[in-house]
């Protein structure tokens, strides 16, 4: 396996207005200019994808403990963190679809050399590494959905088809409207992902915010709305030929543990890992376990 770091020039409307880390590096991906952090030169390659509302921040527990066994990319997903925000047009050809985001993951991995990767997503994430290994088996090794939104939320929401061209001309008022809603809601909503509140530091909470309301986010975060479908995942579960793994927290209420059962009951050949003590980010409240689980997995992946 080899890799080609890439630090590319960074394009117009990059998100970069907060102090980076020392391995922080950008690259152009389909009209994007992407944030992603890469440590590590073993295989697998393993890629992770954080929920909506967060960063690569969320994986900062066990990014360099995944590194010392495999080589790991995690990148801020198009309208979060330091990526860039462009506008869709017709010239520029950006989207915000699911589909769009999947071919994001796809073409990221061969930019920076390589060919196949296992897919680690979370929350949302969990619903694009899915949805990226059934669009595109040849190029994902495995999949591990932690608290993935498969039956609910951003995989089974949609925009009507009527709506939509109103919704689009009122853009300039809906994004307002959309941005005092999450602006006014964002801390409820990030403490709800841990069980124990404590764990969520005020300030690891204000840099989570920070790396989501950078320029133009709110009208971003509307066009990714505009895009949102229901993409029916659960009608093509039984055709998932990749290993898998199902990790969901003990107390995770925003996707309920029974969706994770369900999920692992439905996945062919699928493994399931309880996290205990735990909501819907163990890589946050339970590291530990969560590198013990993922890398059980990695080592039966390339068996």
């Amino acid at each position: 396996m080899t890799r080609r770091d890439n630090l590319e020039t960074p394009q117009s409307g990059t998100s970069r207005e907060h102090p980076l880390s020392a391995d922080s590096r950008f690259i152009e991906v389909n009209g994007f200019d992407v944030h992603y952090r890469i440590a590590g030169n073993k295989k697998p390659l393993v890629v992770l994808l954080h929920g909506s509302f967060l960063s690569i921040r969320s994986w900062s527990h066990v990014f360099e403990q995944l590194a010392e066994g495999a080589t790991v990319i995690t990148f801020d997903r198009p309208a979060f963190g330091r990526t860039s925000r462009p506008l869709p047009s017709k010239h520029n050809g950006v989207s915000y679809s699911p589909e769009a985001q999947s071919d994001l993951v796809i073409a990221l991995i061969k930019k920076l050399g390589f060919s196949k990767a296992v897919l680690v997503g979370n929350s949302t994430g969990g619903t694009l590494a899915l949805l990226t290994a059934l669009r595109t088996p040849q190029h994902v090794e495995g999949v591990v959905l932690v608290g993935a939104m498969i039956y609910s939320g951003y995989a089974t929401s949609e925009v009507p088809a009527f709506m939509k061209p109103l919704m689009k001309a009122m853009t300039p008022l809906f994004s307002r409207l959309m941005k005092f809603l999450i602006t006014k809601l964002y801390d409820k909503n990030i403490r709800g992902f841990w069980h124990n509140k404590e764990r969520l530091s005020d300030e690891v909470l204000a840099a989570f915010r920070s790396d989501l309301m950078v320029g133009d986010w709110s009208r971003a975060f509307w066009e990714l709305f505009l895009e949102t479908h229901h993409l029916r995942l659960n009608e093509r579960l039984n055709t998932l030929s990749q290993p898998s793994l199902v990790i969901t927290g003990e107390h995770d209420l925003t996707v309920k543990t029974e969706e994770s059962f369900r999920l692992a009951r439905e996945l062919p050949g699928a493994e399931l890992v309880v996290v205990p003590d735990c909501g819907h980010l163990p890589q946050e409240e339970q590291p530990e376990a969560f590198i013990v689980a993922l890398r059980n997995f990695l080592k039966k992946v390339q068996e």
